[in-house]
């Protein structure tokens, strides 16, 4: 599984100010509401991440959807009184933003990580999710890591949180790739706090387990936006239920390397689940 994303905001200009929603723990969910249109489109960032990494989604689809971004906890401008940072308390966040907004219709839209969490959200809004899609969550799935390799490859984060994490996210991006987003992205989530993401980090690697028994509990139409690099098992995604769409000449974050693109890629995918769940 790949779900490794960054927090630093590439807005220029002022930020629309969020509003906030308290989680079950009376912790400060930030969010912000774009547009109108059901079903609406509930944009959740990846680990380290925050909702401004979704700006040219939120310009290109409040044209036609309401469009949903939010700060999961420990993120952005969202609280931080947790003791637990899982996937499972990352779910209940999102859960929460859309059934206080009263949200009955929703796709639900997660890179990296936040593709675990929004299907963490989906069990507990069963009956308001009309489909998932993913950005560079999963390559396959069915193959799950077992405890000692959790920790081989948690353990260098613990040991040396900024040097390894750095270096990490300059190997996500292909040969061509623009330096500067890359320093920007390498220099943020370096600069995220470790306790925060360490845990957040080790609850996410040991979810693959957990995922391909919600997605047959959940029966959602799914789709999968990855890179052509590492490729994709197609087969394993389908299995599930879960159909890849490839991406060329991008790595880990399409939505900010080729937002045009990607954006037609996204769009395709949502239409797609609108038609298929018009047909339930």
């Amino acid at each position: 599984m790949l779900w490794f994303s960054c927090s630093i905001a590439l807005t220029v200009g002022c930020r629309k100010q969020p509003l906030f929603i308290n989680s079950a723990e009376n912790i400060p969910i930030a969010y912000e509401t774009h547009g109108f249109g059901k079903p609406a489109l509930v944009f959740v960032h990846g680990w380290s991440c925050d909702k401004s990494y979704w700006k040219d989604q939120v310009q290109a689809f409040s044209q036609k959807y309401e469009v949903i971004t939010l700060d999961l906890a420990g993120h952005g401008d969202s609280g931080v009184e947790r003791d637990d940072w899982t996937i499972e308390s990352f779910g209940g966040d999102v859960s929460q933003v859309i059934e206080k907004l009263g949200i009955s219709e929703a796709i639900l839209i997660g890179h990296s990580m936040g593709g675990d969490v929004i299907v963490a959200a989906a069990q507990r809004l069963q009956g308001r999710i009309k489909g998932l899609v993913w950005i560079d969550t999963y390559k396959q799935l069915g193959n799950y890591r077992t405890a000692e390799q959790t920790e081989a490859f948690v353990a260098p984060f613990r040991n040396a949180f900024e040097e390894k994490t750095n270096s990490f996210v300059r190997s996500m991006f292909p040969p061509g790739s623009d330096p500067s987003l890359i320093s920007k992205i390498a220099k943020d989530m370096s600069s995220a706090p470790p306790d925060i993401a360490i845990g957040a980090l080790k609850s996410g690697m040991t979810y693959d387990r957990k995922v391909t028994v919600a997605l047959d509990a959940l029966d959602l139409p799914i789709i999968a936006i990855n890179p052509d690099k590492p490729a994709t098992d197609s087969l394993s995604m389908k299995k599930y239920g879960v159909k890849s769409i490839i991406m060329h000449n991008v790595g880990h974050f399409p939505m900010l390397e080729k937002p045009d693109e990607f954006n037609r890629v996204l769009s395709k995918a949502i239409e797609e689940i609108v038609a298929a769940s018009s047909k339930q």
